[in-house]
């Protein structure tokens, strides 16, 4: 089994990832059907799925958060996810 896939990225919303960024951003991590946590700086990883969970990290404009994906297609997950947080949805 290969190690899960993971990747930092930086979020773009200018308001930080609050509800409706959060909302995509969940929605898009539950319909990978594998695996995918969250983190950010030295704080513990959350289920991505979760939109309460996305919520709690207090991610703002500019912060980078940790993304991990676990199964088939974990890159593909990545880039997926990785482009609607580097995407300002506040524009």
């Amino acid at each position: 089994m290969s190690a899960p896939a993971s990747r930092t990225v930086r979020i773009g919303s200018s308001h930080g990832l609050h509800a409706r960024p959060a909302k995509l951003f969940a929605q898009a991590a539950k319909d990978a059907g594998i695996p995918v946590t969250i983190s950010k700086g030295a704080g513990g990883a959350v289920n991505a799925a979760s939109i309460l969970s996305v919520i709690s990290l207090g991610a703002e404009s500019g912060d980078y958060v940790t993304l991990t994906a676990d199964g088939p297609g974990a890159e593909d997950v990545l880039d997926t996810l990785t482009e609607l947080l580097t995407t300002d949805h506040d524009a």
